[in-house]
């Protein structure tokens, strides 16, 4: 399916459960674009990744253009300037984070931790993806960064990244979803913004 078959089967959807259906099948389902034919490789991939956080590797997703061959959002084909965004859907790697971040945000508050007033605006970011049930590592202070994570999080990634893992020639980011439908309603949510913005252009 190429960028604007999807964009004209996305406009057919027109209930909440044709939105979740549409998402299941053909963002969320089946080998991303940018494995092709490559299977085994994909699951060395995700193998990698369950490894480094004890978790199992079917929790391990592809989205956005590396998974779809393009962005429905960004409305471009994927090329080599594209990120490759997994989404790690672990409860329990979302609350080991979450408990290193209930730490800093006691320290905080009893103002042992001091951030500049840039990375605050960036905390409050992060709380609010934390909300939706997603950890975006980028988006903590740099300060907590290097506390949390020790630097291994990003560390790791970029690792991954740039043609030192089976993904290829790519910088490879990711998150953490507390659960399967968190990650499904942020889609989703995203997607109906897109069809309504494409509805209300042609009217």
């Amino acid at each position: 399916m190429n960028l604007e078959s999807f964009m004209l089967e996305l406009e057919k959807q027109d209930t909440d459960d044709k939105h979740y259906d549409f998402c299941r099948k053909f963002v969320l389902h089946g080998t991303p674009f940018v494995f092709g034919s490559r299977d085994n490789e994909f699951y060395e991939f995700r193998k990698k990744i369950a490894n480094k956080f004890d978790i199992p590797f079917h929790e391990i997703y592809i989205t956005g253009s590396g998974k779809l061959g393009f962005s429905p959002f960004k409305l471009k084909e994927f090329d080599y300037d594209s990120d490759i965004d997994v989404a790690i859907i672990s409860p329990k790697l979302f609350d080991n984070i979450m408990k290193d971040i209930s730490k800093y945000q006691m320290s905080f508050r009893k103002a042992r931790a001091v951030v500049r007033e840039s990375e605050l605006e960036m905390y409050h970011q992060f709380l609010e993806y934390v909300a939706l049930g997603w950890i975006r590592p980028d988006k903590l202070p740099i300060s907590f960064q290097m506390k949390t994570f020790k630097n291994d999080w990003f560390k790791f990634f970029q690792e991954m990244s740039y043609g030192k893992s089976e993904v290829g020639n790519y910088k490879v980011n990711a998150g953490v979803f507390k659960s399967y439908e968190h990650l499904e309603d942020y889609i989703v949510s995203g997607l109906v913004d897109v069809r309504n913005r494409r509805l209300l252009r042609r009217k």
